[in-house]
């Protein structure tokens, strides 16, 4: 009997072994799949995972490759340099086979940043439509990384994605900045065009480095060296306890015998509201709390059997949307557009009633301005904006916060350790960068930083002339009209100083942005202008012009000072005028004042005429230079710049 049942626990404990331990199948890295685009005209590897000592065959284009993983059940094949072309299968061969379908060859672009390169074309298709429906590109590939972070170790592979070419259904997934380069890359040069596109809204620079590549920020390789700490560890993802004084009341919104977005609900202490706008600037002041808002409007007998689209713009923080006394949509942060649709039968002649609950925990809540409010119906547009009311449904008490836990997203090496790392082994043309938002706050310390980084990433790709394109920080905020001090200015100025770090591109993207959305819709003009630096920096295109003016030197005359550019192009010119804005000189005091600037030939000439010994210009200089309008004849900005010294 002992020994029957000592066979069977030795059956039983082979069945619950891990597969590591038995003959393992062959796998692929995410990237390597269907419907993959592979780099032309280098040395490829092709890698994955395999049972330690396990002989590997791969077959491709009527070549076979041949290795053995080794200890730690790794292998990897190196082919040689292909040119451009497909579709192409893959046989791979272990204990099991695989079978690859529908491979390309052409360029592969490694897309990163923060929101405004996730930034989908589902975002701007009221811009785009026809973009859209005509997005019929069977050769443009996009692969979309899902968001993970770890600062604690280096990951193998990605989570979870998949290839996918551009039609009008799967591009809505790409994003926007990275799809209109790629579209402007595979018009000019007639080749397959992959897109890995890895980026994170809200991130900084230093979360994509990888530790390597921070040893000499001290803040930074600190902050590493407590990540191996397990006791700081644990204790820095201990969920923060957020300790809220007892509410006085809950949302009176709901919690009446009739909930204020009910069709039945009658109004009663209701007070006048213009929408759009911010409930601080309209009689609310100091509060976070629930916020309702309400309007009727009248509709004509056709509106019975229509459906219709609601815009609603963007609402800070989070809202619900009640038609008729019914939801009709809702969004749970503040930057999502609102457009929410109505179904056939909701919409009623005569008059209909429209309820917002708004739930803002935060900064200043309401409806921001200079966005679409508007009922969009099948015969006509209702405009929303003017008289609404409103009421408050719930103030919330002040909530005293413990430490955060640690978001590793927004840690040093926190996002290279999941998103860049894995794709280190497959090959790519270049880099694309949209990112410096979330750097703002230390600009400075942004012209050494991301040089870092590319020198990083070129290091860990073994690609030391790895070209490298980035956009640069367009205009956002209010305006300001006198000469102020400005980190996004000092940011840009960092991203315009790192065009000094061979092979890399700028495009600048000043007059693409919007006063009151971090995230402008504009983003045919950031790919475009992307994909022409890239034409220059990574296909040697020496014969069109890719860039606008870009501060080279300048020189005192008397009380003038001149300034030269690079990349003029056909000439200088002041757009929309005959008189250049947005310039501003000081003295050794270095108290800004506005200028007067001329062009003449390829310079700019400015002074001002009550400051006899100027020393500095700024062109530019702010969150948000409306009117700076100094370009070449190609239509190109110039970047905003300072001659003052580092």
């Amino acid at each position: 009997m002992k020994r029957l049942n000592y066979f069977a626990v030795i059956l039983l404990t082979g069945f619950l072994l891990p597969a590591g331990f038995c003959h393992a199948e062959v796998r692929l890295p995410q990237l390597i799949s269907d419907g993959m685009v592979l780099q032309r005209d280098v040395r490829l590897n092709i890698w994955g995972w395999a049972s330690p000592g396990e002989k590997v065959s791969l077959r491709f284009k009527g070549k076979t490759f041949r290795t053995k993983a080794g200890a730690e059940g790794k292998w990897m094949v190196t082919m040689p340099a292909i040119r451009a072309g497909g579709p192409y299968e893959m046989d791979i061969s272990a204990g099991n086979h695989i079978v690859l379908h529908n491979i390309l060859v052409g360029d592969v672009w490694f897309c990163a940043g923060q929101s405004n390169m996730v930034i989908p074309m589902e975002r701007v298709k009221e811009r785009y439509p026809e973009e859209i429906s005509q997005a019929n590109y069977p050769e443009i590939r996009n692969f979309f990384v899902p968001t993970a972070a770890d600062v604690r170790r280096v990951h193998d592979d990605l989570p979870p994605g998949l290839w996918k070419a551009a039609t009008p259904v799967n591009v809505m997934g790409f994003g926007a900045v990275s799809y209109f380069f790629a579209k402007k890359i595979y018009q000019k040069y007639h080749i397959p065009i992959g897109i890995i596109n890895s980026s994170v809204g809200g991130t900084p620079a230093e979360a994509w480095t990888s530790a390597e590549g921070l040893t000499s920020f001290p803040s930074y390789a600190n902050r590493l060296q407590q990540f191996k700490d397990t006791v700081f560890m644990r204790l820095a993802t201990h969920p923060a306890i957020a300790k809220v004084n007892p509410l006085t009341a809950q949302d009176k919104g709901l919690n009446g015998p009739v909930p204020w977005f009910s069709a039945a609900y009658m109004p009663v202490g209701w007070h006048p509201f213009w929408l759009p706008g911010y409930w601080a600037d309209q009689g609310i002041k100091g509060l976070n709390g629930i916020v309702w808002f309400r309007k009727e409007i009248d509709l004509p007998a056709s509106v019975s059997n229509a459906g219709a689209k609601l815009f609603m713009g963007r609402i800070v923080d989070a809202d619900q949307v009640y038609v008729n006394g019914v939801l009709a949509g809702s969004t749970t942060y503040q930057y999502p557009p609102r457009r929410y649709v109505i179904p056939k039968g909701l919409l009623k002649p005569g008059k209909n009633l429209i309820v917002i609950k708004v739930v803002n925990e935060s900064g200043k809540g309401g409806f921001v301005p200079d966005k679409p409010y508007y009922l969009d119906m099948e015969s006509q547009q209702i405009d929303l904006r003017g008289d609404w009311q409103y009421k408050v449904g719930q103030a919330f008490a002040p909530a005293q916060q413990e430490k955060p836990p640690l978001v590793m997203q927004n840690e040093p090496s926190g996002l290279y350790n999941t998103m860049v790392a894995p794709v280190i082994n497959f090959a790519v043309k270049g880099v694309l960068w949209y990112q410096g938002e979330a750097n703002t706050a230390k600009a400075g310390e942004y012209q050494f930083l991301l040089p870092a980084l590319i020198a990083d990433w070129r290091a860990k790709w073994g690609q030391p002339d790895m070209p490298f394109i980035y956009a640069q920080l367009p205009g956002f905020m209010e305006v300001q009209y006198l000469p102020s001090e400005s980190q996004w200015a000092e940011l840009r100025q960092g991203q315009l100083k790192t065009l000094t770090v061979p092979k890399t591109g700028m495009a600048v993207a000043i007059d693409a942005g919007e006063w009151n959305d971090i995230h402008p819709t504009n983003k045919r003009a950031v790919g475009e202008r992307l994909a022409l630096e890239a034409q220059r920096v990574a296909y040697s295109d020496r014969n069109t012009v890719t860039s606008g003016p870009v501060y080279q030197s300048a020189r005192k005359e008397k009380n003038r000072i001149v300034i030269s550019f690079s990349s003029v192009g056909g000439g200088l010119i002041a757009k929309g005028g005959t008189e250049l804005a947005q310039f501003a000189v000081a003295g050794a005091d270095r108290q800004f004042v506005w200028a007067r600037a001329i062009i003449e030939g390829d310079k700019v000439i400015v002074w001002n005429d009550e400051l006899k010994d100027p020393l500095y210009v700024r062109y530019g200089w702010a969150n948000n230079p409306e009117g700076a309008n100094l370009y070449n004849k190609e239509g190109l900005p110039a970047s905003p710049f300072t001659t003052e010294d580092p």
